[in-house]
């Protein structure tokens, strides 16, 4: 088990580091569409995404074409989470973060002037989930509960995933007090609980499933445990993109939306473009389990998130959802 986690990690986190990664010194993109998609000339979108399956909605919807319908030429920006897009949607060096509504939630907070414009997936309210706590076979971990007082990896710290956790961890008896939290990305997972880094991780497919796959246990769905159906990752700009080129957030807005519709009706294409794009076998893609894709924020869960975090003081008052939350 150990050598083939640790190989299909390598070839995720090789993925990360091949598929375009860049740095905030790196050029914005300029605007150079015309009001007409069918003229032949895109403009070029930056969109910060991360590595795990969900991505393969937006990955295939490139390919099929949805977003050169609608004028745009899309170039994904790997990034660890929602939170960590931030400065680069600030200096302008992407346009738009696929991720979490946590780092949004804490922007607005700050008065940044950061914006949820649309949804991108939902967890699954019952059944198997996207994501999950996991740990090896025989590390004692079975339910929340006994994650206290052991080390848990999550991508971002202080986001949705270590929120989550503690709240299911304290609703089955644990103190979630004593859980130490430490920061590691998804692709890194498999390969840092088989060196014994850390006891248990938090992780989405196609990550949870190899673990589960290899004979470790799935603890607990958090989002499923906590906020049934709550939203995985939405779509994140700027209040500046927005009164500046509200063109383009049409733009995006239109192809976005119908490309989440297209992903809803297409498994098969979806876990093929997860497959290509992750350097994943097909069989492995398609046992992965995915979520709700839908660009409607209603119902996505993000007001009950941040009272959440204001019940275990991730924050001291709850954002202007007002202005955070913007469906386009």
């Amino acid at each position: 088990m150990k050598k083939a986690l640790a190989a299909i990690a390598l070839g995720a986190a090789a993925v990360l580091t091949l598929s375009g990664c860049t740095d905030s010194a790196a050029p914005s993109a300029t605007s150079t569409a015309t009001d007409d998609p069918g003229s032949g000339e895109l403009q070029t979108v930056r969109v910060a995404a991360l590595p795990i399956a969900e991505t393969g909605a937006l990955w295939g919807a490139i390919d099929e074409g949805i977003f050169e319908a609608h004028g745009l030429e899309i170039e994904v920006v790997p990034a660890q989470g929602g939170a960590n897009a931030i400065p680069a949607l600030l200096s302008g060096d992407i346009q738009f973060a696929i991720g979490q509504p946590f780092g949004p939630i804490r922007a607005d907070l700050q008065d940044l002037g950061v914006v949820i414009v649309g949804n991108y997936a939902n967890s699954l309210a019952d059944g198997d989930d996207v994501n999950a706590v996991v740990a090896l076979g025989d590390s004692g971990i079975a339910r929340p509960a006994d994650l206290a007082g052991k080390k848990v990896s999550v991508n971002t710290l202080g986001a949705a995933g270590d929120l989550t956790i503690r709240k299911a961890v304290q609703d089955d008896g644990g103190d979630p007090s004593t859980i130490e939290f430490v920061e590691v990305a998804f692709p890194d997972v498999p390969a840092q609980l088989e060196a014994g880094t850390m006891d248990a991780a938090w992780a989405p497919d196609p990550f949870r499933a190899m673990i589960v796959g290899g004979g470790g246990v799935s603890v607990v769905a958090p989002y499923q445990a906590t906020i049934p159906g709550l939203t995985v990752l939405t779509n994140i700009t700027t209040q500046k993109l927005l009164d500046e080129d509200p063109e383009l957030v049409e733009a995006y807005a239109a192809a976005m939306s119908e490309a989440l519709e297209w992903a809803a009706g297409n498994e098969e294409a979806v876990r093929s473009a997860i497959a290509t794009n992750l350097e994943i076998p097909e069989e492995a893609a398609a046992g992965i389990t995915l979520p709700e894709f839908t660009w409607e924020l209603e119902g996505a869960g993000i007001e009950e998130l941040g009272a959440l975090a204001l019940e275990f003081e991730y924050i001291e008052s709850e954002p202007d959802y007002s202005r955070l939350i913007q469906q386009q």
